[in-house]
């Protein structure tokens, strides 16, 4: 049966923490470089650069799950700390970051929706952080897809830019479920509708892999969750600038 690991994945992957220590609990600035290749797109947000260098004011909305999160801390979530990067390399931009919680929500649960949260909030760019809830549900692969192919859709006929973000990376949960085929499906609807996509599973595993994060610990730590999510922030905050190709510099 499936339900005890299902349970630990919930606990696990939704509580808003990640579970992580760090390799060096003195190293209160790990190093988080992420490869060039992992920041880069062949695809554009032409309507971020024209809301930033035209109008000078960017609406974000990130829709995503408990791990967009830290407690009850916005800040220090990552997208706090986008919006905190992105101030400060536009500091003549209105920058204002919103999340929309979807818990315990499949993709195409979420997919429904999308078009409402647009018409309220009214963002230039949509952030769908998506995949980790579908995966624990072992999710048919294809129904996946099609979910998250039935948001982008909803979402760029609604007139926004949109990136998708896919799953967190945990060696430790690496056995208890299978990423590759909803890693798979995400790059694959981003590709065919022109669109980013932020391989925060790929980041992750680089930072893990190069021993700037020890995610195999079960043991849980805010501070080192806050200092991930810093990381991610300020990784969001450059693949946003560079895939709408704008230069700060030329903007202050």
């Amino acid at each position: 049966m499936r339900s005890y690991p299902v349970m630990i994945l919930g606990l696990t992957l939704l509580a808003g923490l990640l579970a992580v220590v760090p390799a060096r609990a003195e190293d209160a600035s790990p190093n988080c470089e992420v490869p060039a290749y992992l920041l880069t797109s062949e695809n554009a947000l032409p309507k971020v650069e024209s809301a930033i260098v035209s109008e000078r004011r960017l609406e974000i909305l990130v829709v995503g799950s408990r791990s967009s999160t830290i407690n009850a801390s916005e800040t220090n979530a990552y997208p706090g700390r986008l919006q905190a990067m992105l101030k400060e390399a536009l500091p003549k931009v209105a920058v204002n970051v919103s999340v929309e919680l979807q818990v315990k929500k499949t993709a195409e649960e979420v997919a429904g929706g999308l078009v409402k949260l647009v018409e309220l909030r009214k963002p230039t760019l949509v952030i769908w952080q998506t995949g980790t809830y579908d995966a624990i549900r072992s999710v048919d692969p294809d129904d996946f897809r099609a979910g998250v192919d039935e948001g982008v859709v909803a979402l760029q006929s609604a007139g926004v830019d949109v990136i998708l973000m896919n799953l967190q990376y945990s060696p430790r949960t690496e056995t208890m479920i299978s990423a590759p085929p909803y890693l798979d499906n995400m790059r694959v609807v981003a590709q065919e509708h022109n669109i980013p996509l932020f391989d925060r599973f790929a980041i992750m595993r680089h930072w893990s892999d190069a021993g700037d994060f020890d995610l195999t610990s079960t043991s849980h730590g805010v501070d080192l969750a806050r200092r991930v999510h810093d990381c991610l922030g300020r990784a969001l905050s450059k693949f946003v600038l560079d895939v709408a190709h704008v230069n700060p510099a030329q903007q202050n």
